[in-house]
């Protein structure tokens, strides 16, 4: 097991009826800006829930954060953080809307030139407003982690930093159950592909990060077609598990102390920023390809997750793999995701022009070796096909 250091502050207030408690973990005095995305917190009754709670505090609203949220967009929350001299974040929504609010905290007291860089140049910053959370749709595990992802002129670009980790979160199932199909299946696949980035790597002999990861994989499997099976789509504890999987996959805990690998995020997030491709729909049809094109350097951990994770126990190495990679690719199917470039209208003539942008960005040794060239990124491409 390698090295590693873990902390993770964000509290965690998990279940039906929780947001009310937002009104005890924001301070009174504080000056909140409420920041959330197109509005159908307005209609499933989270936003009832929130000003609520939020009766006793002074707050302001900012909304319209898109999914893959805009650095334009995000830009405008700080004319409003300005003039209202404002102390404290609460992002209601998914992932994008925390991901933009971490970006706005960050932005608001960014002593460089252009925020922009913080992305672009990975400009380190020093200090940033706090954030809270109330989740609306598992898949991220931005609730509970300093990772943010934004979009500027179709440049989808990271960051990362515990200053905009949030300091709490507010995970109520009960709210998934106004999400789209669509939504859900999104949701399930970004956190299975999350695990599978921090455990599909090399092994270290780190014995708990690898059933723990293999719990959550086999739970959303065993999970993610019941929400959208009509016979139990209402079943809290189905959208409990889910909920709780998805923050779990990336809160720093199954990814301390062994390689990550992150090739398939990157690849995905060229996708996304050049045709807007949903981010979970890139991923799951990026994963299979790298793991067909990688598999000598991943068969360890290939015949390890056909074992545990599928219980494919016949047939010899070669045929395991094979069969693991095909129920991986079932099970996304079963969640209504792609699993080809031809499934999202996309071809071999849109290769180059995403083989550019990875250079572009900086995306020229991927993967837990830094051995993903663009040469094999395109390898890759090619085999999503």
């Amino acid at each position: 097991m390698l090295n590693f250091n873990f902390q993770n502050p964000t509290k965690i207030n998990f279940g039906q009826g929780e947001i009310q408690t937002i009104s005890k973990e924001i301070p009174v005095d504080a000056r909140v800006l409420v920041v959330y995305g197109g509005g159908s917190i307005k209609g499933n009754g989270v936003y009832k829930q929130v000003i609520d709670a939020l009766k006793e505090h002074t707050y302001f609203e900012f909304s319209g954060i898109e999914p893959n949220p805009t650095y334009d967009t995000l830009m405008k929350a700080q004319t409003i953080i300005k003039a209202e001299n404002i102390d404290y974040l609460l992002a209601v929504g998914g992932g994008s809307v925390v991901d933009g609010a971490k970006f706005i905290a960050a932005a608001a007291l960014y002593e460089g030139d252009d925020p922009w860089d913080i992305l672009a140049k990975q400009q380190t910053f020093t200090k940033a407003l706090p954030i809270g959370a109330v989740l609306t749709l598992p898949a991220t595990g931005s609730e509970s982690n300093g990772n943010s992802v934004v979009t500027r002129d179709g440049n989808k670009l990271p960051f990362s930093s515990p200053l905009v980790r949030p300091l709490f979160a507010v995970l109520d199932p009960s709210v998934t159950f106004s999400l789209s199909d669509r939504q859900i299946g999104n949701g399930v696949v970004d956190a299975f592909i999350h695990t599978i980035e921090q455990y599909l790597t090399y092994s270290v002999n780190g014995k708990v990060q690898d059933r723990f990861s293999e719990g959550l994989l086999q739970t959303l499997i065993e999970e993610g077609p019941k929400a959208l099976a009509p016979a139990t789509k209402d079943d809290l504890d189905v959208r409990a598990n889910i909920m709780w999987s998805a923050t779990m996959a990336l809160n720093g805990l199954i990814g301390a102390g062994v390689p990550q690998d992150w090739s398939t995020h990157m690849i995905g997030h060229e996708l996304t920023g050049a045709f807007g491709i949903d981010h979970a729909r890139t991923l799951s049809i990026v994963l299979p390809a790298v793991m067909k094109v990688r598999r000598e350097q991943k068969r360890e951990k290939l015949l390890q997750y056909a074992t545990r994770v599928w219980q494919i126990t016949e047939g010899d190495d070669n045929a395991r793999i094979d069969q693991a990679i095909r129920l991986t690719e079932a099970f996304f199917e079963k969640m209504q995701v792609p699993t080809r470039l031809s499934h999202v209208d996309l071809g071999s003539a849109d290769i180059d022009s995403l083989v550019e942008r990875l250079e572009q960005h900086g995306m020229t040794a991927l993967g837990e070796n830094s051995d993903i060239t663009l040469a094999i990124s395109r390898e890759i491409l090619t085999q999503a096909l």
